[in-house]
């Protein structure tokens, strides 16, 4: 399964581990690629061997002081 979302605020490599980590934090994720649009809203793919939550995605984004533009599709 996969999930992709559109994150605001996301300006440089560290910003890109801040969420990666976050986001690989959550159960069941198996990979985190983040395709970096500095001034833009970064796309961001998490993919998983069981069904997370758009909540999950939201609160780890936001706990890695981001913010979700869009929720995942």
């Amino acid at each position: 399964m996969s999930a992709e979302v559109l994150v605001d605020g996301m300006t440089c490599g560290h910003c890109v581990q801040s969420v990666t980590k976050e986001l690989a934090g959550i159960d069941g994720v198996s990979g985190v690629d983040v395709k970096l649009n500095v001034g833009g809203s970064s796309t961001v793919t998490v993919t998983s061997t069981a069904p997370i939550t758009a909540d999950q995605i939201n609160a780890a984004v936001a706990e890695a002081g981001y913010t979700v533009a869009t929720s995942p599709a």
